[in-house]
């Protein structure tokens, strides 16, 4: 896949720097000489990245000053409240959202902001004492008046989407702003009326399948539990698109959800494994590799395999994975950003912010990076 381009880089590291506040007090911003120096590129390429930045209202041009960071009503000093709160049910057992939170912390430190931690430990078989602790984390943040509360909202529970709605809600009447993380409330393609910051999933699905249909596999399976996210369901479309793109059928059990460790959806799987599998997250493919192999099937000589977000477990399983990446640290940045602009203008519309999947390719599909 095509590397990102130059200018969208120093765009993107730029941004991060502004949100972590690396230029304040005074605001100024290394001059184009030197940020040409930095980046290795032309003087066209970083005067390209900057016009982003000010068409964004992030920056200005002062001719004879140099280049500066904006002081806009978003800042921290026009914000009530310099606490906002993190909800993520079973944070600590998902690394894709330890990643995200861990990046959000060091941004609200950066911009002046305390940031609560909550979410529940290690989830249980008992799914609802980890609502119950969801819940009473919700409460602490309404009793401590956060401004603003991050919500990845449950998946894999058969009352999730009633959960999900109550716990955003409940802030909302609470006058917390809400900005979620990676996933909706509503069923794909539906939206609801909250701020969403996640990457693209129907092109994360897309980009997936094509590489796969590329290598010549034609008999596809996307494996998934029940009751996953809407980010599943949109990555689901995306793959059915480039098959369809491709002027192929799409198989009638193309979607196979079940829980992985169960013997019986184990053995269906394996007993006659299609020649292509696309597992809803890494963890999933892992585990899928794992019972692959168990059956004497190579990967990726008799099944290739791909998954979802680029774990530090997509290069420790057997095959290294081929997974489309989460840019964590970008989910982050855009995350506090839209938080920021929520508190400025609660009035503005409801808004999906979503990053460009990439693929990583390594040996589980059958060719190298």
């Amino acid at each position: 896949m095509a590397s990102e381009p130059k200018y969208e880089e120093i765009q993107r590291e730029l941004l991060a720097e502004i949100v972590a506040g690396r230029f304040a007090p005074s605001g100024r911003m290394p001059s184009e000489a030197q940020l040409v120096r930095r980046f290795k590129a032309s003087r066209p390429t970083v005067g390209r990245a900057l016009r982003i930045l000010e068409e964004q209202n992030l920056i200005e041009r002062r001719v004879g000053s140099g280049t500066f960071v904006r002081k806009n009503p978003s800042s921290p000093a026009v914000v009530g409240s310099r606490q906002l709160g993190l909800l993520i049910p079973g944070l600590g057992t998902t690394e894709i959202f330890e990643i995200i939170a861990g990046e959000l912390a060091g941004v609200a430190r950066g911009q002046d902001f305390g940031l609560l931690w909550g979410g529940g430990a290690r989830p249980t078989a008992d799914s609802s004492s980890n609502v119950s602790e969801v819940q009473q984390w919700c409460q602490q943040f309404i009793d401590r008046q956060v401004a603003g509360v991050f919500f990845a909202p449950f998946e894999h529970l058969a009352h999730q989407d009633q959960t999900n709605h109550q716990l955003a809600e409940r802030l909302r009447h609470a006058g917390i702003a809400v900005v979620l993380l990676d996933r909706d409330l509503a069923e794909f393609p539906s939206r609801s009326d909250f701020d969403l910051v996640g990457i693209d999933n129907f092109a994360a699905g897309y980009i997936a399948v094509e590489h796969l249909l590329k290598l010549g596999t034609r008999r596809l399976a996307f494996v998934t539990r029940p009751h996953s996210a809407p980010t599943v369901s949109a990555r689901i479309a995306g793959a059915r698109e480039a098959i369809l793109d491709r002027g192929l059928a799409i198989p009638k059990d193309f979607v196979r959800a079940g829980e992985i460790e169960d013997a019986t959806f184990a053995e269906a799987l394996t007993n006659d494994p299609p020649d292509g599998i696309i597992a809803a997250n890494d963890q999933t493919a892992a585990v899928v590799i794992r019972l692959l192999q168990r059956k004497g099937l190579g990967v990726p000589k008799d099944v290739r395999v791909v998954g979802f977000d680029d774990l530090r477990l997509a290069t420790l399983v057997s095959v290294p994975l081929t997974t489309v990446r989460q840019p964590c640290r970008e989910i982050a940045i855009v995350a506090f950003r839209a938080m920021l602009e929520r508190l400025s203008d609660p009035t503005i519309p409801a808004r999906s912010l979503s990053l460009t999947p990439r693929l990583v390719v390594r040996e589980s599909c059958g060719t190298y990076a």
